[in-house]
Order: C-alpha cells, then sequence, then structure tokens
C-alpha cells in the first residue's frame, strides 16, 4: 500500500471515529506470543490445531457412538488435515498475487495468512476423496464431522481474538474492539496503531471484531447441530452437514459486510482480502459455501434414506449384538 495512500486511510480512520460516541466497547493488549519455559507458541497457530482436534474428537465420539470404522475415520482426518491446511493458504492467493515480490515461495510458506473458508473447503474436498477410497458412505460421515466443523471455528477464533486479528471498519457498536496507543496488532493493522501524541481522546479508533462475531455465530451454530442431530426425526443422511453449509456460509457473508470498508482501496484498506464487484473475496466463497449447503439440502431429501440405527447397520455400522440367551 503506498504510503500516502496509507497516510490518507490511518486519517480517515482517526477522523471517523473521533466523531463516533463510543457506548462500550471491548480492549485489551493484543497477545501474540505465549510463553511455557522456554518455548514460545504462536496462539494463532495454537488454537487453530486445537480447532482441528478439538473437531476430530467430536466427529470420532459420534462415530464410535453410531459404531461406524474408527480407523477408516482416522485417515480421513489425517486426509483433512493435509488438504485443510493446502486450502487455507491458497484462498489467500488472489488477496496477495499483485503484491510486489509475490511468489511461489509465499505461496507454500509456513509464515503469512491462511483462510478458514479455504481450510474448511480443502478439508472436506480432501476427506471426501479418502471416503472415496476406503469406499464408505460419503453423506453419512459428512454428516458426522457437522458439529466438529463448527466447534473447529469456536475454538480457532480464540487464536485470532488474542492477536486481534481481522478487524473491519471504525464502529460504535459495544462490542467493537477500541485499540489504545502502544497496542502492537498484527501486522496486517499497523496502519491503525497510533502514539499517545496522535490518539484521539486516547484511543486510535474502534473497530468491528470479525473474529469474535464470527465465534459466536459459530457457538450458536454448534448447538443448533447437536440439537438438530438428536431432534430432527425426519432427517435424511447429508441434510445435516448441508444445515453446517448453509448457516456458516450464510453467517460468514453477513458478518464479512462489517469489514468489506476495511478491504476495499477506497476505505481504510488494512485488511488482506480481495474486493471482487459488490464484495470481498470471502463473501462470494461464502455464498458458494451456502448455495452449496442449500443444494445438498434439497438433494439428500430426494435421494437419501431416512437417518436411523437400523439404516446406519446398511451403511456401514457394526450391529449391535444381541444376547440370544435374553
Amino acid at each position: 500500500m503506498p504510503t500516502g495512500r496509507l497516510h490518507i486511510a490511518t486519517s480517515r480512520v482517526r477522523q471517523e471515529t473521533s466523531v463516533v460516541k463510543v457506548l462500550a466497547a471491548i480492549s485489551y493488549e493484543p497477545i501474540p506470543l505465549f510463553e511455557i519455559g522456554p518455548l514460545s507458541l504462536s496462539l494463532h497457530g495454537l488454537f487453530a490445531a486445537l480447532g482441528f482436534l478439538a473437531g476430530a474428537v467430536l466427529m470420532t465420539r459420534e462415530v464410535r457412538r453410531r459404531r461406524f470404522d474408527d480407523e477408516a475415520v482416522q485417515s480421513i482426518l489425517t486426509w483433512g488435515l493435509v488438504a485443510a491446511l493446502l486450502g487455507a493458504r491458497l484462498f489467500t492467493v488472489p488477496a496477495h498475487i499483485t503484491d510486489p515480490g509475490y511468489g511461489l515461495g509465499d505461496v507454500l510458506g509456513l509464515a503469512g495468512d491462511f483462510s478458514i473458508l479455504g481450510g474448511y473447503a480443502g478439508g472436506v474436498i480432501g476427506g471426501v476423496l479418502r471416503m472415496r477410497m476406503l469406499d464408505i458412505n460419503v453423506p453419512v460421515h459428512l454428516d458426522m464431522a457437522a458439529a466438529g466443523m463448527a466447534i473447529g471455528a469456536v475454538v480457532g477464533r480464540i487464536g485470532d481474538l488474542a492477536l486481534v486479528e481481522h478487524l473491519g471498519s471504525p464502529t460504535s457498536f459495544f462490542l467493537g474492539y477500541t485499540v489504545k496507543p502502544g497496542y502492537d496488532l498484527a501486522p496486517q493493522h499497523d496502519a491503525l496503531e497510533c502514539t499517545v501524541e496522535s490518539a484521539v481522546n486516547g484511543i486510535c479508533g474502534t473497530f468491528h471484531p470479525t473474529a469474535l462475531y464470527d465465534m459466536l455465530g459459530a457457538i450458536l451454530l454448534l448447538g443448533a447441530l447437536i440439537w438438530l442431530g438428536r431432534a430432527w426425526a425426519s432427517r435424511r443422511y447429508g441434510q445435516l452437514f448441508g444445515v453446517w453449509a448453509l448457516w456458516y456460509g450464510l453467517q460468514r457473508f453477513l458478518v464479512d459486510f462489517t469489514r468489506l470498508d476495511a478491504a476495499e482501496e477506497t476505505g481504510t484498506s488494512v485488511i488482506a482480502d480481495s474486493v471482487i464487484g459488490p464484495f470481498t473475496g470471502s463473501q462470494w466463497g461464502a455464498l458458494l459455501a451456502a448455495g452449496l449447503g442449500a443444494g445438498l439440502i434439497w438433494w439428500a431429501r430426494a435421494r437419501m434414506q431416512t437417518v436411523s440405527p437400523e439404516t446406519d447397520v446398511t451403511l456401514g455400522a457394526t450391529p449391535i449384538a444381541v444376547d440370544p440367551a435374553g
């Protein structure tokens, strides 16, 4: 971003937030690293890993409860993990492809941006490929992964909140995050930092914490999926995963409106996302996910059987042994 435009964008942020009356706001110093003895851990990477682990545990528990092949699922999760890492990086390429000096090393390296939507897409594609290779039922296993996908976002977003990443447009909303002088934000938000001398009323500005909004939505989604898994008596195989994709896609589409201005060059331009037409790249990806989810719900209703323990057995689950002696 040219220095002149950066100065204009930063000044605009200060002017906008100086005329906004902040009713209440969240504010804390970013925590980029967590030290355990001689070890320094990035909370972003740590909670991303914990999010995947939590999702894997939740899926494995459901697989065991319904008596499907546990070992096959561990192989599926391994493929999903590798594909998720690739997808999370590749989905960030459009936002950086025009950056000076950006090349193959930036795409393949461990440092840099990762996309949660890209991670989900890669993980699902990799997992489905492995299911096909193992000749196991795809809709059944996608359903058993749905709650795990939701809890992955809940846990993973904790790392984003610790680092203070993905801030959006200036706001007076009571959940806004207030940047104060001396705060060391994530590199993408360097333009939002300020000194004591340049602060307005003691603050640098208040901005939408999109990671927090996404985490709160994912908590609601997790609860809804667990409830639907138990109470939706007419549910067809594949529909629960369709609900996850539809809900999370619409959620991300709506949440990203709070950072659309922050992605545009004519706005504050302080987040790493491309703007294509009226929406961010993430919004287009979210709409695609929502559309695929809605399509899966409709397709499963017409083509798949109603979920039941008896049908599980015909689709690969181990029958419950019956004692002939009664």
